[in-house]
């Protein structure tokens, strides 16, 4: 598609070719970069579940056609339109009026929102030293500014305090970052953010960081966790709709901050996250990546490491295996393991550190190659063969010692690139698994940055 639109612009006629279901999205993505009216030829139906006999006869008695008929059409370039401007008033009413003007434009997430007045705007840029009319950056796929100001007024809308205002700079400046690729955020899989965070501010602001981290009830976790899809939706332009850029064939939801213990991670004699992403104990930090799904919740018992790191290596390794040829073919793979205290502990007892955790996960945890290349076919990935791949150097030859497809090879990736979080209940043996989704949402960083007299500002709001 973009190759479709750079050349357009450039004058040479093109066409994209996109199966029913894709039409809308194209035409929000061209519209995004400038043109209003992509040329797209329909693939009636879906290419994965249609016979090769359909797929053939489709193409030529259906495509061509349409590849004809849409290079005879003609493209228009279009303006981008015009939004409001940073303290435009673009709506008065009452809080119901309000509630409707905002969904209806597709500016809410469904649930009603706080109105981001001016005076209530301004309360939060008193938490940065930044000015409100700085840009961040800009995020596609609509190409809308991130702005100083923007991040507060999204802030608002969410339920945010004023003084979360510093983690929402950095949670965008995280996802601005090419290498998260923002872009990608509506592909297929349906993907969501997940926010990690790590330093005194957990304590300072009230995260939980114990029995039910995930779940909604506590306001930074949960208001925060909330910005960040409002922000996605309202600013990068990614919204499930006809036309739309987000194509979530089902999706998930959990848009919560999840916060660690790091009291138990200094009893522990263990790093916080925060320092296996390259940063000193005792930093602020949020980091942000992507979530496709996550493992079920696991029990384990005994006074043994191995004990529940062999459960790990079967859930968590069994569950992550139905992603593996997305991590082979793209080469980043961040998954990412919530454990409870109780079990922190046992395997701390034994001098294991979360280093270890991830090397005997990489160790032992496998799949075989067979059922990786029939995973990766059914996704579409008609390319993928590990053999070639080998040959060509691509992937280490590891992945093809043999041709026996019944050979086991690695779930993961890398062994450091697995990343253990210590939050949740203190009382229970649970654990879980988040998969994250190769390059789309790799995991980006970034130290949050606190305005001149935090402790004093901080005191005087929570009065």
């Amino acid at each position: 598609m973009r190759a479709s639109v750079v050349a357009e612009k450039a004058g040479f006629p093109s066409v994209s070719i996109a199966s029913s279901g894709f039409l809308g999205q194209a035409q929000a993505v061209g519209q995004a970069l400038g043109i209003q009216n992509v040329s797209v030829a329909e693939y009636p139906g879906v290419v994965a579940t249609d016979s090769d006999e359909d797929v053939k006869r489709k193409v030529t008695e259906i495509v061509v056609n349409n590849v004809i008929e849409a290079m005879a059409r003609q493209v228009k370039q279009v303006p981008k339109p015009k939004e409001p401007q940073r303290t435009d008033i673009v709506f008065e009413g009452t809080l119901d009026e309000v509630q409707e003007f905002f969904y209806r434009r597709l500016w809410s997430d469904g649930l009603p929102i706080i109105p981001p007045t001016i005076e209530r705007v301004e309360k939060f840029l008193k938490f940065t030293n930044r000015p409100a009319d700085q840009i961040i950056s800009n995020l596609l796929p609509e190409k809308r500014d991130a702005t100083v100001w923007n991040i507060a007024v999204n802030g608002v809308m969410a339920g945010c305090r004023p003084e979360y205002m510093p983690i929402l700079l950095a949670v965008v400046e995280a996802i601005a970052d090419p290498e998260f690729r923002i872009q990608d955020a509506g592909s297929t899989p349906g993907w969501e953010p997940l926010i990690i965070l790590n330093g005194p501010i957990i304590k300072e602001l009230n995260f939980n960081y114990e029995t039910g981290v995930m779940r909604v009830g506590r306001q930074p976790n949960t208001s925060i966790g909330r910005f960040l899809r409002l922000y996605m939706r309202n600013i990068a332009g990614l919204r499930i709709l006809p036309m739309s850029s987000d194509k979530a064939t089902i999706g998930d939801t959990f848009n919560l901050v999840l916060a660690e213990n790091e009291d138990v991670v200094a009893e522990l004699g263990w790093e916080p996250f925060s320092v296996s992403r390259g940063f000193k104990k005792g930093e602020n930090v949020v980091t942000v990546q992507s979530v496709v799904y996550t493992s079920p919740p696991i029990a384990s018992g005994g006074d043994k490491a191995r004990e529940h790191l062999n459960t790990w290596v079967e859930v968590i390794g069994s569950t992550a295996s139905h992603w593996t040829h997305m991590a082979i073919n793209w080469w980043k793979y961040y998954p990412v393991i919530v454990t409870s205290p109780s079990i922190a502990r046992v395997i701390a007892k034994e001098g294991l550190t979360k280093k270890d955790i991830g090397q005997y996960l990489y160790d032992n945890a496998k799949v075989s190659a067979g059922s990786t290349e029939r995973l990766a076919l059914q996704g579409g990935f008609t390319w993928f063969n590990l053999k070639r791949m080998v040959e060509e150097k691509q992937i280490p030859t590891i992945y093809h010692e043999s041709s026996d497809p019944d050979r086991m090879i690695p779930v993961f990736i890398k062994p450091e690139w697995i990343g253990v979080v210590v939050s949740g209940d203190p009382g229970r043996n649970r654990s879980r698994g988040y998969i994250q989704n190769h390059e789309q949402g790799a995991p980006v960083s970034r130290k949050i940055e606190l305005p001149d007299n935090w402790k004093q500002m901080l005191s005087s709001n929570l009065k």
